[in-house]
């Protein structure tokens, strides 16, 4: 037990670093973004000076930047990040009001990527050179497509040509079916290419061998023992998918006019709504360290060997 305090007050503490960077990097960016956020708080209409120096005050930029940094962590740990120009909000209301679109968007868009994974690493591991190649070839085709052409081949065939699915806007379980598909497709490549070296490695070993020299099924070796194996690389590639899909979401939600923090993100960045940008970067950097303390975790499950080269 010691040892695994041990472990998670040394993750907790990287943890805490990394909000802190995050943190510090969008207090910076808000400070050198260009603009007078005063002008931007006021729309670009003409104002009194004592009303911009009301909202000067309002703003707290009048302070040192020291103050102003210790007051911008002081309101990021009371969970309080801020007010929202453009919509006039909290922008903690925002980002809840948007955020389980989104993490529908990105739960069903790693399904079924791990899903086609597992289906082609299954079915071309070991399998003939011709093809294992043609199966690269497409997981290659796949990774290198941009999910802003593959969303809109997407929407032309099954949307406007088929109609089996709504264009734009759809907020049932038939208008996520789409955008979870395109924010799949990158994904897939990786995922396969990990799963199928990590099984071919243990096809490879002595024991794999001798039992498929005894006629044990190659399915029945990889699901039974490759698998379990090459899931150890698979969720370690499972941190990288978390910035795949939150990057991923800012595209694919504006395509598909989809509600969720992509959205928010997008029209905040355009009409330069500060408080939304930090405060979405914040919670994506909080998204980002829980996935990776499970992550950390998973290994343990997975590969109990690992636990002690943890603790």
């Amino acid at each position: 037990m010691t040892g695994t305090l041990r472990w998670l007050a040394r993750r907790l503490a990287l943890s805490v670093l990394v909000l802190l960077g995050a943190a510090t990097v969008s207090f910076g960016a808000l400070q050198l973004a260009p603009g007078d956020p005063v002008q931007i708080v006021l729309g670009g209409t003409a104002a009194t000076p004592a009303a911009v120096a009301q909202v000067r005050a309002d703003l707290g930029l009048d302070d040192p930047l020291a103050v102003r940094y210790g007051d911008f962590l002081g309101h990021l740990v009371r969970g309080d990040l801020g007010h929202s120009f453009q919509l006039n909000a909290d922008v903690s209301d925002v980002i809840l009001d948007q955020l389980w679109p989104t993490a529908q968007l990105a739960l069903a868009g790693f399904a079924i990527a791990l899903g086609l994974a597992l289906a082609l690493a299954l079915s071309t591991a070991g399998r003939r050179p011709r093809l294992r190649f043609l199966s690269s070839t497409v997981e290659l085709v796949l990774s290198s497509s941009p999910s802003f052409w593959i969303g809109v081949l997407l929407l032309t065939v099954f949307s406007f040509q088929w109609q089996l699915f709504p264009a734009t806007g759809g907020d049932g379980p038939d208008g996520l079916v789409l955008p979870a598909v395109t924010l799949a497709v990158g994904m897939v490549g990786p995922f396969t290419q990990v799963l199928r070296e990590g099984m071919e490695g243990v096809l490879r070993e002595p024991f794999a061998l001798s039992a498929l020299a005894r006629g044990t099924d190659r399915s029945a070796v990889l699901t039974r023992h490759a698998l379990r194996h090459a899931l150890i690389p698979l969720v370690t590639l499972s941190g990288w998918a978390v910035g795949t899909l939150l990057s991923g979401a800012v595209v694919i939600e504006t395509v598909f006019t989809r509600q969720g923090l992509g959205r928010v993100m997008a029209s905040a960045i355009s009409g330069r709504d500060l408080p939304v940008v930090t405060g979405v970067v914040v919670v994506s950097a909080v998204a980002f360290v829980l996935i990776n303390l499970v992550v950390d975790w998973l290994y343990q499950v997975v590969d109990p060997r690992l636990k002690e080269a943890h603790l």
